[in-house]
């Protein structure tokens, strides 16, 4: 594994998760000013408050979700042409039974 292949600290995933946290509970706070500002345009303050009350709940399942983890390739065997053993009684046909 390479230094820059290592994970964030656990000191560094909550920090990021709480910074996370507070820029959504803000979005919800200006949705939901946004929604008393426009209440003479029905549809509109629908959106925002139907965003204002989504919201909380999205906040709190990216505050408590883990970074993903990365994808690492599996590095497979491959032999060299000089140590393959040659099968010469094996074939390239399937049998079905």
């Amino acid at each position: 594994m390479l230094i820059t292949e290592v994970e964030l600290s656990p000191a560094e995933q909550h920090a990021a998760r709480k910074r996370r946290y507070a820029i959504t509970m803000a979005t919800r706070t200006v949705a939901l000013i946004l929604a008393a500002v426009f209440y003479k345009v029905v549809w509109l303050m629908i959106i925002f408050v139907i965003l204002g009350t989504v919201l909380p709940w999205v906040a709190v399942m990216m505050a408590n979700d883990r970074p993903p983890k990365k994808k690492t390739q599996m590095r497979g065997y491959t032999p060299r042409p000089d140590r393959v053993l040659d099968n010469p009684t094996r074939s390239s046909r399937i049998i079905d039974v």
